[in-house]
């Protein structure tokens, strides 16, 4: 299980300098080589917010601040796509059914995820995959409600 500690220690190894603020807005924010994380945030809040600023940092280039350009808004997908797949993945929503989690809160809770970035997620595999989406020997429902079968 990714940590937000083995995010920092990922973040330092790529020569970037994390800092927990506190942020009048946001809850994270890359510029250059330095990473802001809100301060006050649980541990889980921060590692799905530190995961989207290094998905930033490995996807993005310079200044999105500016969310009313098309650019921008693409660029902070890519961010948060990459922590979606860093910390959720299709194959991790396998392993919660495989775990027998019954809902989105027990999902959230075993991936170590906030319900919010987990329900984000949905939102963004849906968008991607449609109603449902085949992986090695599993289909994932995601609608009209997520579901899990195993093909025999």
């Amino acid at each position: 299980m990714i940590t937000y500690e083995h995010l920092l220690m990922e973040a330092d190894s790529k020569g970037l300098l994390t800092k927990e603020k506190n942020l009048p807005v946001s809850k994270g924010r890359i510029k250059g080589n330095r990473i802001a994380i809100k301060k006050g945030m649980s541990e889980i809040e921060k590692k799905c917010v530190m995961a989207e600023e290094l998905g930033h940092y490995y996807t993005g280039t310079g200044n999105i601040l500016d969310q009313s350009s098309v650019s921008n808004r693409k660029q902070e997908l890519y961010g948060r796509v990459y922590a979606y797949n860093k910390l959720i993945g299709l194959m991790g929503i396998i392993q919660a059914h495989k775990h027998h989690c019954q809902n989105l809160y027990e999902i959230a809770e075993y991936l170590d995820v906030t319900e919010e970035f987990f329900a984000d997620s949905l939102k963004y595999y849906k968008a991607k995959y449609g109603k449902s989406v085949n992986i090695d020997n599993y289909v994932i429902y995601f609608e009209p409600y997520l579901g899990v079968l195993e093909l025999a």
